[in-house]
């Protein structure tokens, strides 16, 4: 690769040489379709290597449109993105040829990495109150089961993409080219998410600052913070002590009543108000934190000063980290994916202990099998999984892209998997006995104890640290520490995602330039969230951008990698990269039951509209709906650009072009198969996949009766 040599035996138009002698090789290749990048030069400069070597030990152009500045004169260095350390780091580059892809420093840094970016804030903050609105150990048993056969094989097939071809989410569609919007598409949900996500790291900053008082703010009641007709508990304090219920037997009243305690029986008449009560750390939460305005018709409100600075220091972290990178060792690697662990357990060892959590593991480990017929709880089972696991967002492809071609990534997402359920159910038996606490502390049922919703993390949480008698500010610093750490790791690889894509989209732009832009826009999208009707605003974007949008396009996804590439393509690709035999057990996920059963649940929340937050209004519903049609609608609108890449001019015109010259048919066909840039990067793994593609048979793994009736035991892709 050292030298042009070899690219002399090959005529081209973009040199001016000689042409070919007798006795020289000549290789007619046909021409990678011009990718669809948004404004991006249609050469991709040290994108893919330009020559293989034949048999013969001649050097051949395998793309003839990539070798038009190979001459140009360039510097050995060339900057790097790495995704772990987000650090950019310098790869070497030979004449003539790419730069070696930046790796991982080693296997155990990208198992550690995909763990710290799945198990998050989806994890800890999501997980608890999906389960707890969908019945606790109703929950379960959907989650279980969707986990091992869609979470695992959708976990598997994107990391698997990501290492075979060496490329990010938008350019692994080189595929399939004609599905490359869905690309884009998870470039918008995945922002969605990341803004609201930084919302919730910001009030996870707050409250480590109001960590640091001599008394912790949400253990006590507050006058100024109360409501009309509604009786606050402080921590450790018991509603007998404050409320006095009354039975239809014990008044002329037909119904139970519940009073200020110190209310004589014989002065409750038909016009005595019959009081609610509510935790001090939700009354803290939601009127001194939020300052909750559940009316939004009149418009949101203004952001909080305190939560604002907060949010801007949130992005400050993460365009520092993004800018400069951080250095990355095996130590603190090692002390940011078990830090969270270690705290979490002193929480859980607190939360069994407390009076009353045995009630609420109860209604967190017992299966209701009634509502195992409701698909609700399986269509909560399915986002959840998709949300926790970081599936359909596109970061594991551009995560797994940076693994050596042979990285063992079944073994990886087995044990990530696994993890990331494993914290979940930790994340949720904490919740589960806090909630059984609360609910004997207030003489309610667990489904009554706190409002359901994203809230309830900053509800639950801050009781239990409260209980503890020895330090509790200090136990309460380490967990918002692990809560910030947690979500600052899953936030900064999602935004990663987002200006990475941008980036290159636009390679003539300074990076600093584009991810300050993305920083002040995502700060200035963050000002929705913290204001009195953030809440609303939150439940709304999550519904409709980080539900429905990435179950849309995961859908898409599915069906164009498992259907239109194919299945036992995709597997043998697979078994060659990974030197093992997938079962059949991958075949049937990957083919059949999630290419089938996600449209359907799709189909089934448009429909139902399950899971929409409550008391959206039609104008909100609207709004929604918006974010989610945009972000579909970039599928189609990048599959008419593939089809029209070829022609110059605007738009319109290339349309046109298209449909005059008669081609159209063929160009439509032609986006549905693989370009010539798909497949391994390296040039001998490249060279022994093409091998492997004519002696391999898609349907060798069939028994030999089955292949005889298909007639398809020769057949070769």
């Amino acid at each position: 690769m050292g030298d042009n040599k070899g690219y002399e035996d090959v005529e081209m138009t973009a040199f001016k040489n000689p042409p070919p002698e007798e006795n020289d090789v000549v290789v007619e290749i046909k021409p990678r379709k011009k990718s669809v990048s948004y404004g991006r030069k249609t050469s991709i400069v040290y994108s893919r290597g330009v020559s293989i070597e034949a048999s013969s030990g001649k050097k051949l152009v395998k793309n003839i449109q990539r070798t038009e500045s190979i001459h140009e004169p360039t510097e050995n260095k060339v900057p790097l993105f790495r995704l772990n350390s987000i650090a950019k780091d310098l790869g070497t580059k030979e004449e003539g040829e790419e730069p070696e892809r930046q790796q991982w420093d080693s296997p155990i840094e990208f198992l550690l990495s995909c763990i710290s970016m799945s198990v998050g804030l989806g994890n800890v903050w999501r997980f608890p109150f999906t389960a707890y609105e969908n019945g606790g150990g109703a929950f379960l048993i959907p989650y279980i089961l969707v986990l091992f056969f869609v979470g695992r094989p959708l976990y598997l097939l994107e990391l698997a993409l990501g290492q075979f071809s060496s490329s990010g989410s938008v350019r692994v569609w080189d595929m399939v080219p004609a599905f490359g919007g869905i690309g884009y598409g998870q470039v918008i949900a995945t922002g969605c998410v990341c803004t609201y996500y930084c919302s919730l790291i910001g009030l996870s900053i707050y409250y480590l600052g109001m960590s640091c008082y001599p008394t912790l703010p949400w253990t006590l009641c507050s006058e100024e913070l109360g409501v009309p007709q509604q009786i606050c508990i402080p921590s450790g304090g018991n509603k007998s002590e404050f409320v006095s219920c009354f039975g239809s037997n014990e008044t002329d009243l037909n119904s139970t009543i519940c009073v200020e305690a110190g209310t004589v029986v014989e002065n409750i008449t038909n016009m005595t108000p019959n009081v609610s009560v509510i935790s001090s750390a939700e009354q803290f939460f939601r009127f001194g934190v939020l300052k909750e305005k559940k009316d939004i018709s009149e418009g949101l409100g203004l952001p909080d000063p305190p939560l604002a600075g907060c949010l801007a220091v949130c992005w400050l972290l993460i365009y520092l980290s993004l800018r400069k990178g951080v250095s990355s060792s095996g130590k603190v690697a090692y002390f940011t994916a078990i830090f969270p662990y270690v705290v979490m357990l002193i929480m859980l060892v607190r939360g069994l202990t407390l009076p009353g959590a045995s009630r609420g593991l109860w209604f967190f480990f017992t299966p209701q099998w009634e509502k195992l017929a409701s698909l609700k709880v399986w269509y909560a089972a399915v986002t959840q999984s998709f949300f926790s696991l970081s599936i359909g967002f596109g970061t594991l492809t551009t995560y797994s892209s940076y693994n050596k071609f042979r990285h063992n990534t079944n073994r990886d997402a087995l044990i990530i998997s696994f993890a990331d359920t494993g914290t979940s159910l930790l994340a949720g038996t904490i919740i589960f006995s806090i909630l059984g606490h609360l609910a004997h502390e207030l003489d309610v049922d667990i489904e009554d104890v706190v409002k359901s919703g994203g809230g309830l993390a900053f509800v639950s949480y801050p009781e239990v640290l409260a209980k503890f008698t020895f330090a509790p500010q200090m136990f309460a610093v380490l967990f918002f520490l692990m809560l910030i750490t947690l979500g600052l790791g899953s936030a900064i690889g999602l935004f990663s995602a987002v200006t990475t894509t941008i980036c290159d989209s636009f390679p003539d732009t300074n990076r600093k330039s584009i991810i300050k832009v993305c920083c002040a826009f995502g700060l200035a999208i963050g000002m929705f969230y913290i204001t009195p009707g953030g809440q609303t605003m939150l439940d709304l974007v999550d519904y409709y951008g980080g539900t429905l949008l990435i179950l849309a396009l995961a859908s898409l996804e599915v069906i164009a990698i498992n259907w239109i590439y194919g299945t036992n393509v995709l597997t043998r690709d697979f078994n060659f990269m990974l030197g093992t035999n997938l079962s059949v057990y991958w075949r049937f996920c990957w083919g059949v039951l999630c290419p089938v059963l996600l449209p359907l649940l799709f189909f089934y929340a448009i429909f139902t509209q399950a899971g929409m937050p409550k008391e959206l209004s039609a104008t909100a519903q609207v709004f929604g709906w918006i974010i989610a049609v945009l972000g579909i609608l970039v599928v189609p609108f990048h599959f008419v650009l593939s089809i029209t890449a070829d022609e110059e001019g605007e738009f319109l015109q290339r349309v046109l072009s298209v449909v005059k010259s008669g081609l159209l048919g063929q160009k439509f066909s032609e986006i549905f198969l693989p370009n010539s840039a798909w497949g391994p990067t390296s040039i001998e793994e490249r060279r022994n996949w093409q091998e492997c593609q004519e002696t391999v048979g898609i349907y060798d793994w069939l028994p030999s009766f089955i292949r005889s009736k298909l007639g398809s035991k020769e057949e070769k892709k």
